[in-house]
């Protein structure tokens, strides 16, 4: 190595290359870590000095040459290469790596106008200074390199453009707090801020993206998920885009339901045109969502639902299809077809199934939805009508093709709409779910905008956070979690702001929440029990029946003390009726597992005073913030020991957690042997859960005849999730063909645009 390397300094000057003081900031970054080498880290990184190279440039080579030792042989890597990134961003936010006062850092960034003014009016300098003796900065030393690298790209409030930083993570955290309880008396707010603090800083509580990158900000649109529905007019077409281009700008996933555009070839005006159909709609959906970028967050992403019945479906199916021309394409965007009861009989007995424009068929549409006795005599009364345009299938083929584009793209859908509204908190009769979101784990009613300005037409939102299983200690903890979640998001509900009043109306009468989980993988392995082989039934229904409890108990705990939701009488918790009444009974047969809370006193408590939310679990993919808590992602297993993430920030490593002591535990994704198992597990969490369930289905061709899995292979998963009572299925996973079940294998980032990953 030349020791006459010079080195240029953050204010321009030059001066000769220090190795000693490099030599002390890897050695602090390693101090109580095992199996890490200090001097293996900077000979890597010498072999990359160069004269004139600028002390931030040295910061990234030594955390990139910490970062490409990570490995199942030395994991403890991943925590150097994060200690020696957040050394780097505390110098580039603040010139030092201790951090200002939390005080005369808010004061600068609210006159910077790159925080929320009303930090400033809401709080007293003595507040912020109590806010300051219980942060704890040392926290920042919790992180895995992976988790820093998405704080950087996505959560740090910063300038895009130029690169600067001017936060840190404990900063982001206890500021987020901050505004979530600004309107909390001051006799208590310090101590829900503390205690949300810590929930949140500890990782026991994961915040989704649009809450970390915003809240404390000026931008003030935090719900992760947005469900528009067009209905089958110009006008409301039109207003259906314009929400979501003003939503994908503000952050959000969308969920469109295009299923009530009338079918090609349909009269207008009483026959004086004919209609040019779904797909040319579909297009202008798709221009709308990629019309912003999100403010270089993420990428403007979107899924659209229609029924399986509608006439254009076959060419509909086919839509992210490689093959065909861009005439007959809409690649950008995903797919959730909706199916129910009626259409899985046609399939299972072999029978045909009918395809309508919905334009013909009066009431058909809505009773699809609202009523499933009154959508089963409708559609035999039509079927039977000569008069009524109409094309017939085999539900075999159909079902089928559904398939075949599911497992050839990933990227298709699957919404039961009957479980949707049989196991729902939501009066079908009055407030029907007709769709879901990028995600499908979101269930929430929605009413078409007739115009932009339409006060009736409803947009739902679902504002997230997730708990990490992995965390507890004991179920019990989510009481006091589920008190401080549900405060925290309902505050949130009315601190943002909300771009159409559509949107506002709905989520203010609604106030629905979607808590799910994180870590659901290393939760399992920390209790020696395995996905696909029913032991881990009895726990899973332990968790979750503590997490919907809790998440009800400190609902109506709100309620009573800031009164229910408006819209709380179009819930079917008005009625009395509660999850573990709707949900599909032929979970008993693969779990026995008793209730163990107190349900009819909670239930008698939510009739007396209602719920403040009108939903509160939703389970989604997480795959963004569950790096920040190292944590496994929502309720997947991992495909490695070590996942290897493709981000918009380059390939990341993520070791599972106590790898080291529970590598023998943890059931990899592609050492199950089929779906049936994890299936199972999810019915179980579906039977609490009162929203919907991001679930994946897996293939490994390799297990299967002629590398190929076979169409009943598919068919079967696909009617068991049904039997089991999920309401969505989300990605189709096929493995690559590597022939090692425990090597690192590159995933994406997620939701295509992230946006309603937590």
């Amino acid at each position: 190595m030349n020791s006459a390397l010079f080195v240029t300094k953050r204010d321009g000057r030059q001066e000769t290359i220090d190795l000693e003081k490099i030599h002390k900031v890897v050695t602090w970054a390693a101090e109580g870590l095992n199996n890490v080498s200090v001097s293996e880290v900077e000979l890597k990184a010498h072999l990359q000095f160069f004269d004139g190279i600028t002390t931030s440039e040295i910061h990234e080579t030594l955390i990139k040459a910490a970062a490409d030792l990570i490995s199942e042989e030395t994991p403890d890597y991943q925590y150097l290469a994060a200690r020696l990134n957040i050394f780097h961003l505390r110098k580039k936010a603040y010139g030092q790596f201790e951090p200002p006062t939390l005080f005369d850092h808010v004061q600068k960034m609210v006159a910077d106008n790159r925080y929320d003014s009303e930090l400033l009016t809401d709080y007293t300098a003595e507040e912020f200074a109590a806010m300051d003796d219980f942060l704890v900065h040392g926290r920042d030393m919790d992180f895995s390199y992976a988790a820093v690298k998405q704080l950087e790209g996505k959560y740090l409030v910063q300038n895009r453009v130029s690169g600067d930083i001017y936060e840190s993570a404990q900063f982001l955290y206890v500021l987020i707090a901050a505004c979530l309880f600004a309107q909390y008396d001051k006799e208590r707010r310090l101590d829900f801020i503390k205690r949300f603090y810590d929930a949140a800083s500890k990782f026991k509580i994961s915040l989704p993206t649009p809450i970390m990158a915003g809240v404390r900000t000026p931008t003030r649109q935090f719900s992760s998920c947005v469900l528009i529905e067009a209905g089958d007019s110009l006008d409301s077409i039109n207003a259906a885009s314009s929400a979501i281009v003003k939503y994908v700008s503000q952050r959000a996933g969308i969920g469109i339901n295009g299923g009530r555009i009338r079918a090609l070839g349909s009269p207008i005006r009483g026959g004086e045109a004919f209609h040019t159909g779904c797909i040319p709609f579909y297009k202008h959906f798709q221009t709308a969502v990629k019309s912003c970028s999100q403010g270089g967050v993420r990428g403007g992403a979107a899924t659209l639902f229609y029924p399986l019945w509608h006439l254009e479906v076959e060419s509909l199916l086919v839509l992210k299809n490689n093959r065909g021309v861009e005439e007959n394409r809409v690649r950008h965007l995903d797919y959730g077809v909706q199916l129910n009861k009626l259409m899985y009989e046609r399939l299972i007995k072999n029978q045909d199934i009918t395809l309508f424009s919905p334009s013909d068929v009066p009431g058909l549409y809505d009773a699809f939805f609202a009523d499933q006795d009154k959508f089963d005599r409708l559609y035999k009364q039509y079927e039977q009508d000569p008069s009524i345009r109409k094309n017939t299938v085999k539900a075999v083929d159909l079902f089928s093709t559904l398939m075949q584009e599911r497992a050839g793209t990933g990227r298709i859908y699957i919404q039961n709409v009957d479980h949707c509204n049989t196991h729902s908190p939501f009066n079908p009769e009055v407030a029907p779910i007709r769709q879901s979101n990028l995600c499908l784990e979101i269930a929430l009613p929605t009413k078409p905008l007739q115009d932009v300005n339409d006060e009736e037409g409803e947009i739902a939102l679902c504002t997230l956070a997730a708990f990490n299983l992995g965390t507890l200690e004991n179920l019990d903890e989510l009481e006091e979690l589920s008190d401080l979640v549900v405060r925290a998001l309902d505050s949130l509900l009315s601190y943002q702001d909300y771009p159409m009043i559509a949107a506002q109306k709905a989520s203010l009468n609604r106030r629905t929440l979607g808590v799910g989980v994180i870590n659901y993988a290393y939760f399992l392995a920390k209790n020696g029990v395995k996905y696909s082989d029913g032991s881990a039934n009895g726990l899973t229904h332990r968790a979750f029946e503590a997490i919907q409890y809790y998440l009800l108990r400190a609902s109506n705990k709100l309620a009573q003390e800031q009164g229910p939701c408006e819209a709380f009488g179009e819930t079917t918790y008005a009625q009395g009726i509660l999850p573990i009444d709707t949900y599909k009974k032929d979970v008993d047969k693969f779990c026995e597992e008793p209730l163990v809370y107190d349900w009819e006193a909670l239930r008698d408590d939510i009739q007396k005073t209602g719920l403040r939310n009108s939903t509160l679990t939703a389970l989604m993919p997480s795959e963004t913030s569950s790096q920040i808590s190292n944590a496994t992602n929502g309720i997947e297993p991992p495909r490695g020991y070590i996942s290897v993430k493709q981000s918009k920030d380059g390939i990341l490593k993520q070791v599972v957690p106590e790898f080291d002591r529970l590598r023998r535990n943890y059931e990899l994704l592609w050492q199950i042997p089929n779906n049936q198992g994890y299936l199972q597990l999810v019915g179980i969490m579906q039977k609490f859960v009162d929203q919907a369930i991001s679930a994946n289905t897996n293939y490994d061709p390799s297990r299967f005849e002629g590398n190929k899995v076979p169409m009943q292979v598919l068919l079967k998963d696909l009617l068991s999730a049904y039997k089991n009572g999920l309401k969505t299925l989300y990605y189709h996973n096929t493995r690559d063909g590597m022939s090692d079940p425990q090597a690192p294998e590159i995933e994406d980032d997620g939701c295509e645009g992230g946006a309603c990953k937590i």
